[in-house]
């Protein structure tokens, strides 16, 4: 990769950072393609989000943010303008500096999940849903899926009340029954989706009883981290059909290359993503 004055400048921000894979995908992405930008993760906490993003697009080569745990919600008041999917779900995970000058957000996580459900041959319609973790990247989920026509969507975090305000809010705005649950039990659902940091670190416990898990319910599990997660394997163990989060990843990768004005390199992922599926099953 050649990096010079002209490169375009991205960033990802985090709080942790380490855990990112996007900039493998994007930065082979734009170096295969020709494309003079590069995608560089930035470790910053939670109480500096407002200062860092305030100053650091004042640099005129830094065109945009891609937004990672724990910044996806916070991300909501600083924008001029954002996506119907990032307002239903109060977050997003990515923002662009427009030409005027305004400060505009979209949201991919769910996009790219109801995706990968695609490419997987998961049905979303009619389908009863147990979400476990609604932080940003559980929200975009339970969002896209409620957008897409989910039968019944169950809301469940270990945080009291988080789940309540969102259940709500989504039902509300898409009419389709979206509902708070006092445990992450998961009997008795067609799709159980982890969307907690739960398998991250050595020792986590698993997000959910998998003995609980009826025989024909589908599982993804979101991590990007540590294939196959604890959960997988789990999964896996009983006959359960489960999925890794990469391919969530995967599907996204058009939805910004479009928001970022790499439209031509946005048209060829799309019709052909196998690269980038192996980028990220190769680690």
């Amino acid at each position: 990769m050649n990096i010079s004055g002209t490169t375009r400048v991205f960033l990802i921000l985090g709080d942790p950072v380490a855990q990112v894979r996007a900039p493998e995908a994007f930065n082979h992405l734009f170096a295969a393609h020709g494309i003079d930008a590069v995608l560089v993760p930035a470790n910053v906490p939670a109480a500096e989000l407002h200062n860092f993003v305030s100053h650091v697009l004042k640099a005129r080569n830094i065109d945009g943010l891609w937004l990672a745990i724990p910044h996806k919600t916070a991300m909501i008041d600083l924008l001029d303008r954002c996506d119907r999917l990032g307002r239903s779900a109060g977050a997003v995970n990515a923002a662009r500096r427009n030409a005027d000058g305004s400060l505009e957000g979209a949201l991919f996580d769910g996009v790219g999940f109801t995706k990968a459900l695609d490419h997987f041959g998961i049905a979303i319609g009619g389908r009863h849903v147990l979400v476990v973790g609604v932080g940003g990247g559980g929200v975009a989920i339970a969002t896209s899926l409620a957008a897409r026509g989910a039968g019944r969507i169950a809301l469940f975090d270990s945080t009291p009340g988080r789940t309540d305000v969102v259940a709500a809010k989504l039902a509300a705005e898409f009419g389709v029954e979206v509902v708070s649950v006092a445990t992450s039990d998961p009997a008795g659902y067609d799709l159980v989706v982890n969307a907690t940091p739960l398998g991250l670190k050595v020792g986590d416990p698993l997000p959910f009883d998998v003995a609980r898990l009826d025989t024909n319910t589908a599982v993804v599990d979101i991590l990007m981290k540590n294939q196959p997660t604890p959960l997988l394997r789990a999964c896996l163990a009983r006959g359960i059909a489960a999925h890794p989060g990469f391919e969530m990843m995967v599907q996204q990768v058009p939805e910004y290359l479009a928001f970022f004005g790499f439209d031509e390199l946005a048209r060829t992922v799309q019709s052909d993503s196998s690269k980038v599926r192996a980028l990220f099953e190769a680690t």
